[in-house]
Parts: structure tokens; sequence; C-alpha cells
């Protein structure tokens, strides 16, 4: 076997193993940067508008719904988790 055909053999083999770690890599962080539907921050949390205190606010979502935020039995709170796992809160 010449040195040409194993080099480029390497190169090949180098350059897909590059390629699927990119679609996996790129599939990773389309799935992290939607929390629940909602746009996210570079950390991962949603970009929600409070309901409570009417402010922009990021916060993750439990697989409930509720923002870390969230205070049960609270209107604007219980309201706000409702929103979100109707896909309607306000975000930014």
């Amino acid at each position: 076997m010449s040195d040409d055909s194993r080099i480029s053999r390497f190169v090949q083999s180098t350059a897909r193993k590059a390629g699927k770690q990119y679609g996996e890599a790129k599939r990773a962080y389309r799935s992290a940067r939607l929390q629940h539907g909602l746009p996210t921050d570079d950390a991962g949390r949603a970009k929600i508008v409070c309901r409570r205190y009417a402010e922009k606010r990021t916060a993750n979502i439990d697989d409930q719904g509720h923002p870390a935020c969230f205070e049960a039995g609270h209107p604007d709170c219980e309201g706000c988790a409702e929103d979100v796992r109707e896909g309607r809160i306000e975000t930014w």
C-alpha cells in the first residue's frame, strides 16, 4: 500500500468523523435552544415575561411547565405555568 493511499484514507476517515461530530453538535444545539418551545438565552433558560412582576426574565422550565420562579398558589404564577404549557406565554 502506498503512502498516498494511506494518507488519502486517513484524510477521508478524519473528515467523516468531523462531519458526524458537527452534525451531532448541531442537533444538540438546536434541541437545547428551545425549552418547551420557547426561545432561550445562551445558558438554555427560557426567555419569558413574568406575569407577576411584568418584567423580562430568563428561567429554567421544569417538566410540568413551571418556571424556576414559580410560586404555587399565586394566581399570576399559576396562570404563567398554564400559559407555558399551552404555548402562549409572552416571550422576548
